[in-house]
C-alpha cells in the first residue's frame, strides 16, 4: 500500500491517471534535472535526479490492471526520491469531492503544474483551480499529438476515438473544459511545455521538449534477445474502433508470418479477447506489471517487436536504441474499422503510423519475417532464469495465471 504524502506547499505538483504517464514524469523530471545541474549530477544515480520539491499525485482509476501498474510505478517513484500521493480519486460518490478539497490549497500554492492528460475531465477541473504560471504536459500516447493539433486549432479537447455528438454531461462540463483549455494556452504569464516523444509541431508560444527515454535507458537494461518475435496487443477494439473479427484475424496472421509466441497484452485489452488470442491462436499471453518500454528494456524480448498503431512504435526505438530490438507496425486496414469508429480514426491511425521513426513498415497485412541478427541470443526457452540476468529492481513479465475481469476502454 502506498501511503500519501504530505502535501507541505511543493512547488511543482504532477497529477497522473496511468502508468505510462507517470513513466513520463519521471523521464521529465530526470531531463529537468539534467537541464538544472548537467548530465554528470543525474549520472551518479537517483541521489542526483530528484527535485525534491516535486510531489506526484496518483489518481486512481479502477481498473484493477493499471492500478496494479501504477503501484509498481509508484515504487520506483519513490525509489527515485519523490514524494507519492495515492489518491483513490474514483472510489465513490464522495470521493471526487474529498480529493478536489484536499487538494485545492496545494494545487493555488504550487508555482508549476505538470500533467498526463489533458483530455481527462479531472485534470480539467483541477486545473480550473491552480494559479501556476508553468504548465508542463507529458506524454499520455499517442493522445498528445491530438492534443498539440487541437490546441493549435483553438478546437475543444476531444479525444480522438470519441465521435462528434456531444450528451448531457459533456454540455454541463462544456464551461470547465473551457476555462482547462485556457489555462494549457500560453501568453505573456503563463509557461506551457509539451515533453514528448511524439513528432509534433509547437503551436506559438508552446515549448517541445524532445522525450527520449534517457531515464529508461539510464536504469535499466540493456536487455538480453530470446531471437524471436512478441506481438504487442492494443485496445483499438475496447475503444469501438476496430471490429474484434477482423483484429483476431489479423492477429493470426501476425503469428504465422512472424513466428510469434508471446503476446504482451495492454492493460486495457478484455478478458474474453485475451482468452479467445490464447484459444484461437495460441499465443501466450503475457499481462505486464509496468509499462512495455521499461519490461522491453529489462529483457527478454524479441529480437523483432510487432505492433499496430500505438504509441509504442513512437517510444520504443528509443527505449530500445543499440539494443538490436527491431519494432515493426502493422497498419489499420480501413476495412477493420467499426461502424461506430470515429471519421477520424483512420486518418489519425494512419498518421500515428507514418510518423513513426526507425521502425518496419509492414502495411495492413503481414510480411515474412526477416532472419534474426547474428548477436541474437537463443529461443525464448533457451532464455537464462530470472535469477541469472541481473537488473536493477526488475523483473521479466510474466503471466499470472486467467486474466483479470474485464476492463471498460475510456
Amino acid at each position: 500500500m502506498v501511503s500519501a504524502a504530505p502535501l507541505a506547499s511543493p512547488a511543482t505538483l504532477a497529477f497522473v491517471e496511468s502508468p505510462v504517464q507517470l513513466l513520463n514524469v519521471l523521464e521529465w523530471a530526470y531531463a529537468d534535472a539534467r537541464r538544472a545541474t548537467g548530465p554528470e549530477a543525474t549520472a551518479a544515480g537517483p541521489e542526483g535526479t530528484a527535485p525534491q520539491d516535486l510531489t506526484v499525485v496518483v489518481l486512481s482509476p479502477h481498473d484493477p490492471m493499471t492500478r496494479g501498474q501504477l503501484r509498481r510505478m509508484t515504487e520506483l517513484a519513490r525509489d527515485e526520491g519523490f514524494a507519492v500521493r495515492w489518491e483513490d480519486a474514483r472510489g465513490g460518490a464522495g470521493a471526487p469531492i474529498k480529493t478536489i478539497g484536499g487538494l485545492r490549497g496545494p494545487l493555488r500554492r504550487a508555482g508549476r503544474i505538470v500533467i498526463g492528460d489533458p483530455f481527462s475531465r479531472y485534470v480539467q477541473l483541477l486545473l480550473t483551480l491552480t494559479r501556476a504560471k508553468d504548465l508542463v504536459v507529458v506524454d499520455d500516447g499517442t493522445a498528445t499529438m491530438e492534443f498539440i493539433s487541437q490546441l493549435a486549432k483553438g478546437e475543444p479537447l476531444v479525444r480522438w476515438h470519441r465521435r462528434g455528438s456531444k450528451g448531457p454531461r459533456d454540455m454541463v462540463f462544456a464551461p470547465v473544459s473551457a476555462t482547462a483549455r485556457r489555462r494549457l494556452t500560453p501568453g505573456t504569464k503563463r509557461r506551457v511545455e509539451v515533453f514528448s516523444s511524439m513528432p509534433v509541431e509547437p503551436p506559438a508560444g508552446v515549448t517541445i521538449t524532445a522525450n527520449d527515454f534517457a531515464w529508461t535507458r539510464a536504469r535499466f537494461g540493456p536487455p538480453r534477445l530470446t531471437g524471436g518475435t512478441d506481438l504487442v496487443g492494443t485496445s483499438l477494439v475496447e475503444t469501438g474502433v476496430v471490429d474484434l473479427e477482423r483484429y483476431l484475424e489479423a492477429v493470426g496472421s501476425l503469428a504465422r508470418a512472424h513466428g510469434a509466441t508471446r503476446y504482451f497484452a495492454h492493460r486495457r485489452e478484455s478478458a474474453e479477447k485475451l482468452h479467445r488470442v490464447s484459444a484461437e491462436v495460441g499465443l501466450e499471453i503475457v499481462r505486464p506489471d509496468l509499462p512495455l518500454e521499461l519490461i522491453a528494456r529489462r529483457g527478454p524480448i524479441g529480437h523483432t517487436i510487432v505492433s499496430f498503431p500505438s504509441t509504442v512504435v513512437h517510444t520504443l526505438p528509443l527505449a530500445l536504441v543499440g539494443t538490436g530490438v527491431q519494432v515493426a507496425v502493422c497498419d489499420v486496414d480501413p476495412a477493420w474499422l467499426t461502424r461506430d469508429a470515429s471519421p477520424r480514426a483512420q486518418g489519425f491511425l494512419s498518421g500515428v503510423t507514418g510518423t513513426a521513426r526507425d521502425v518496419r513498415r509492414l502495411g495492413s497485412g503481414p510480411q515474412p519475417e526477416s532472419p534474426p541478427p547474428k548477436d541474437a541470443a537463443p529461443p525464448r526457452d533457451a532464455v537464462p532464469p530470472r535469477d541469472a540476468v541481473p537488473q536493477r529492481d526488475a523483473a521479466p513479465p510474466t503471466s499470472p495465471g486467467p486474466p483479470a475481469a474485464p476492463v471498460a476502454a475510456s
